[in-house]
């Protein structure tokens, strides 16, 4: 009779998951595997391969040090297929894992499912799903809520999960009177913020290795690596939070949708890689930030405003993935087929504000919400890039990504390809909104207050060329109505400049056209 393998992904790196798989310590074995086909569909920030090859690695020590059977394939292994199916496949018609069968946390992708259950079928294996403890909210909780409702609100989500998790409540009231403090939560810096330094983590010989390793086997992956200061182990996951909550909480509601030239961490958590590779549980997180506000150490408003991200919106965006089709991801409501422009892998282009989103993004493989939906998300819906492509380079470049969580916030949020299943209405702005929350406009050669012209804004030419392009689409949403009135009022005359602009800009800009 052959024995139980525990399949463990990258991003399922609980310390709690080999006994949530049901495993036995003296029998079972925990299989993990190192491919690089994982790295380049889509291509990955280096950043972000090195991040889960080494909290990998440094797991599969601690779970031998544990007393568990751990096979482990490395990128280096001899016979590695570096394809996951085929690697899967490989190890368990191996003999000396005596495989029965194949257990696995849920993926929190689609595809990565699909792949270990072709595995599973060639190599003749039984195969089990366990459902993810991780979460707050159960996936058949979530369809619950979500049940005969005409739209899936946040807001209206967030508020159910404050009252079913009893957090920050007063009884049936929510702590402070309000559920939200987002009018307070808005604020730019009117100088150049003084955070506070954000820890600072040495590379050990575990990373130095995958960093060699990386560059071996891939060494074409874009961005860079020098600037490499993420968690890769439990303990080091526990210190960014405890520094957040002492150091940063306090001021994040403020100033948690502002932006500065060359700051990339500002006020921010900076653990949501850590979250997402299960370093850190939720549960924990919401816990830490509600006891600053009980001590007296963080105010309300960023308090409530951290624990929304955690409570609401991060499980929000979950539902939404495992309850749509598996085809969400290709989602084109609005049409769009222009290619992703070449300066997203490079930052070489003279608009401030996206050179500064996407400069961060090269050197440290992050960006804020803020910079992602508003800036490098905003000019993608606007200028009319393919989805697809815009969601690719979402899922490789960030530290953070994984499909559950980046292709919604991508397809539904920032692009509204998904026809508004995400978000009520698309998240498109001209240049004033980035000029009210960043100090970027007085840094470029474009004039934010101008519509026309080689020196004009590109976002504001593209915002009312966009509009004027989806009008019909957006006719019936009720969230559009002014602007669309706006539109309306507007002569053919500028609509016609508008166009002529973006048209005789877009190459110079650095955007191709909408179609192909």
């Amino acid at each position: 009779m052959g024995r139980t393998i525990g399949l463990i992904l990258g991003d399922q790196l609980d310390a709690s998951y080999p006994d949530a798989l049901g495993l036995d310590k003296d029998t079972d074995l925990i299989l993990m595997l190192e491919v690089t086909n994982e790295s380049t569909s889509p291509a990955s920030h280096i950043q972000r391969t090195v991040l889960f090859l080494s909290a990998m690695r440094h797991y599969a020590e601690s779970l031998r040090d544990d007393g568990w059977d751990v096979e482990y394939i490395d990128l280096n292994h001899r016979g590695n297929t570096q394809r996951f199916d085929d690697e899967i496949a490989r190890q368990l018609k191996m003999k000396k894992l005596n495989a029965d069968k194949l257990v696995c946390i849920e993926p929190g992708d689609h595809r990565v499912r699909g792949q270990i259950e072709v595995a599973c079928e060639r190599a003749e294996v039984e195969l089990e799903f366990i459902d993810d403890p991780h979460f707050l909210t159960p996936i058949d909780k979530f369809e619950e809520w979500a049940r005969d409702r005409k739209e899936l609100m946040m807001e209206h989500f967030y508020r159910w999960q404050r009252k079913r998790l009893d957090v920050l409540m007063d009884g049936k009231d929510p702590v402070g009177g309000e559920w939200n403090y987002d009018k307070e939560n808005r604020k730019a810096f009117k100088s150049a913020p003084d955070t506070p330094s954000i820890p600072e983590y040495s590379i050990d010989e575990i990373t130095e290795q995958v960093i060699e390793d990386v560059r071996k086997h891939l060494p074409d992956l874009p961005g860079k690596i020098d600037s490499f200061n993420w968690p890769v182990t439990r303990r080091q996951a526990t210190h960014a939070l405890n520094d957040f909550i002492k150091h940063r909480l306090p001021n994040f509601g403020d100033h948690q949708d502002a932006m500065w030239t060359g700051e990339h961490a500002l006020n921010h958590s900076l653990i949501s890689s850590s979250i997402n590779l299960k370093l850190l549980n939720p549960s924990e997180v919401v816990d830490k930030a509600i006891e600053a506000y009980e001590s007296g150490d963080a105010p309300i408003n960023s308090v409530e405003g951290f624990v929304r991200q955690i409570i609401g919106w991060r499980e929000f965006i979950r539902g939404v993935y495992y309850t749509q089709d598996t085809d969400y991801a290709e989602s084109n409501a609005l049409d769009t087929h222009g290619d992703l422009p070449e300066f997203y892998w490079t930052g070489d282009t003279d608009m401030k504000c996206m050179s500064e989103a996407i400069g961060s993004v090269l050197d440290h493989a992050y960006g804020h919400h803020i910079e992602r939906l508003m800036v490098t998300g905003n000019f993608a819906l606007l200028a009319g890039i393919e989805p697809r492509q815009v969601n690719d380079w979402y899922r490789g470049m960030y530290i953070d990504a994984i499909d559950w969580v980046t292709t919604p916030n991508t397809i539904g949020m920032a692009l509204y390809a998904d026809g508004g299943v995400v978000s009520t209405k698309p998240y498109a702005s001209s240049g004033k909104y980035i000029h009210r929350m960043s100090n970027y406009c007085k840094h470029c050669r474009f004039d934010v207050n101008k519509k026309t012209g080689d020196d004009a804004c590109p976002f504001n030419a593209m915002y009312w060329a966009f509009l004027d392009r989806n009008k019909d689409h957006f006719k019936g949403n009720r969230r559009m109505g002014l602007v669309l009135k706006n539109l309306e009022k507007m002569s053919k005359n500028d609509l016609v400049e508008l166009t002529n602009s973006v048209n005789t800009n877009r190459k110079a800009w650095g955007v191709g056209s909408v179609d192909k």
